[in-house]
């Protein structure tokens, strides 16, 4: 069963707001196992408000010793796993994508941020090597205007492109809706439309980022089939 990570290098990168989303729309179709191995438990505190979907399974606290062992269980229980890590380079980090079939990178629209999310592609190239098998991974942006796209960020864009990196064309948009339903809990859909701006679009974006990524999940599945035929 798929496992996907994120990671990061730094905190507040938008690896949590990544995983409520991923996690929010995939409770929707089917269960998910949810594992929390940031000491900060931003993900495991969403998934232990009301209203988060019965089909999502916590694993929270997950450490150095468990997470192996715990990502292994995860896959045994539910189709897909979700994997929050702590914003740092640690043997946890590493042993987690050393699990990965997809590793998602965070990346606001700075160059700090560009030049952490190029040590975490460094650090999933070193497993890849270490394991002898390719990691996929990806950037996706966060917290990326819906009206502009500044000179900053579309120099940043180009890098990782001249750099060969894929960088997912659904970014997380900075919106109210995400950083609600964080507090509230629950998804998107049972905010009140009263209390919180942009549900509908916080929605759809969640949706087309969880297209774009079960997409790179399938082209895994079939490049695989080919190689093994």
């Amino acid at each position: 069963m798929p496992v996907i990570v994120l990671a990061s290098s730094k905190g507040g990168a938008g690896k949590t707001t990544g995983v409520v989303a991923l996690a929010s729309e995939l409770a929707q179709k089917t269960t998910v196992s949810l594992i929390d191995a940031d000491p900060n438990q931003h993900s495991a505190k969403w998934a232990k408000k009301a209203g988060c979907p019965a089909n999502i399974t916590l694993v929270e606290n997950s450490t150095e010793e468990t997470i192996i062992d715990d990502i292994d269980e995860a896959q045994e229980k539910t189709p897909f796993v979700l994997v929050d890590l702590e914003g740092t380079a640690s043997m946890a980090v590493a042993s987690a994508i050393s699990r990965a079939d997809l590793v998602l990178v965070p990346c606001q629209g700075s160059q700090d941020d560009a030049d952490e999310a190029a040590k975490t592609i460094k650090l999933i190239n070193r497993q890849s090597r270490v394991l002898n098998r390719p990691i996929r991974f990806a950037v996706f942006m966060t917290r990326t205007s819906p009206a502009i796209t500044p000179r900053g960020l579309t120099f940043i864009l180009e890098e990782f492109k001249s750099a060969g990196v894929r960088v997912l064309e659904s970014s997380l948009i900075e919106r109210e809706a995400f950083r609600a339903v964080r507090t509230f809990g629950g998804i998107l859909g049972d905010l009140n439309p009263k209390q919180v701006s942009g549900i509908d679009k916080a929605e759809a974006n969640s949706r087309a980022f969880l297209k774009e990524v079960i997409g790179m999940l399938e082209s895994q599945q079939e490049e695989r089939k080919v190689q093994n035929a």
